[in-house]
């Protein structure tokens, strides 16, 4: 209970709560990303994006991850042949 206080008392001090007499989601995902004490937070209160971003974003991802995984294939291919090649030297 006192650290909800805390943070609540924090988060509207530094940050927009004084100007508009309130606290906001806003003010409280900017304090876990900036404060160190709050760093742990960061990923229970992310910023507020869009949804259009958000697609975009999974959308990159799920391209880098093919590629990624291509890549990975390529090595593992490699991997195979130097495997082969060392038991036929022996």
């Amino acid at each position: 209970e006192l650290f909800v206080q805390y943070l609540a008392t924090y988060s509207y001090k530094h940050g927009r709560g004084k100007e508009k007499n309130a606290l906001t989601y806003s003010d409280l995902s900017h304090t876990a990303e900036e404060c160190e004490t709050f760093q742990f937070l960061a990923d229970i209160l992310p910023k507020k994006i869009l949804a259009s971003k958000y697609l975009k974003m999974l959308e990159k991802e799920k391209r880098d991850g093919e590629v990624g995984e291509d890549e990975e294939e390529d090595e593992e291919e490699e991997d195979e042949d130097e495997t082969v090649v060392e038991d036929v030297g022996s």
